[in-house]
């Protein structure tokens, strides 16, 4: 039986990250997708641009991480509320980063892949280990966080290269991210691939699939896209991923020893 007394070693022992399954996948796409379409509805429906689309939600993504940095356990609410709030601010980043700099898409996603790689190697230096089981102090979260924003704007802009610059189109994309998505499945299940590597591979990957999807429901037809009102998608995207946050299971993940 517990008792009081093990409750500190308790917290220790757990992650302030969710178990990664299936749903945890589910919501990431959903919370990606939501990214897209909520990022666009600023910078673009409303007009306010891509540089001040990036500080509204830059502030919000700060507030978010300073308030799970303090939190003391998992918390789904606050987690999957970051995470939206970095895939947002990866949606106008990317953005402004290659369109209104002029980076174009293969420059940003070179530039943002590179900061990925020196996000990771300096979190391993620091800590021993990138895995996301070992997330649950300031430090480890600190990296945790700024690995996904890097993440977060690298996947907006390898969606939109694949899709505009490389001529695929929005349902090509989709193929193209979803195929990559089920071969990741398929080293986890039929090698022994570091399972730390493929699980950031397969983060990556849901955030270009997202943009990809984003882009095909709100894009003019045009333009190979459904037209689909931003203010309604988003709203969609939200009460789904609340909804499915408040019924899967939100287990934190055992923290690595």
């Amino acid at each position: 039986m517990n008792t009081t007394m093990d409750l500190p070693l308790q917290r220790q022992a757990l992650a302030k990250v969710p178990e990664v399954t299936l749903g945890f996948w589910i919501i990431k796409v959903l919370a990606t997708t939501l990214g897209e379409i909520g990022g666009d509805a600023v910078t673009m429906s409303m007009n306010l641009g891509y540089l001040a689309g990036t500080c509204i939600f830059a502030a919000v993504f700060a507030m978010f991480v300073y308030l799970q940095i303090r939190e003391l356990a998992f918390n789904r609410w606050l987690y999957w509320g970051t995470i939206i709030a970095s895939t947002t601010v990866g949606t106008t980043l990317a953005d402004f980063a290659d369109r209104s700099l002029g980076i174009g898409y293969a420059g940003g996603s070179t530039l943002l892949f590179l900061l990925l790689i020196g996000s990771l190697f300096a979190w391993r230096r620091a800590t021993g280990t990138i895995a996301v089981q070992s997330v649950g102090d300031p430090r480890s979260e600190l990296f945790y966080w700024i690995t996904i924003t890097f993440s977060q704007t690298l996947g907006t802009a390898l969606g939109d290269w694949v899709a505009d610059s490389r001529g695929l189109g929005y349902t090509g994309g989709i193929a193209v991210f979803g195929g990559l998505l089920a071969l990741v499945a398929v080293l986890y299940f039929a090698t022994r691939i570091s399972r730390t590597t493929l699980f950031w591979a397969a983060f990556v990957l849901t955030r270009p699939l997202g943009a990809v999807v984003g882009d095909f429901l709100d894009k003019p037809i045009a333009h190979g896209g459904l037209a689909l009102s931003r203010y309604t998608g988003s709203l969609v995207l939200l009460v789904a991923i609340a909804l499915l946050v408040l019924l899967l299971p939100q287990r934190p993940a055992q923290r690595a020893h």
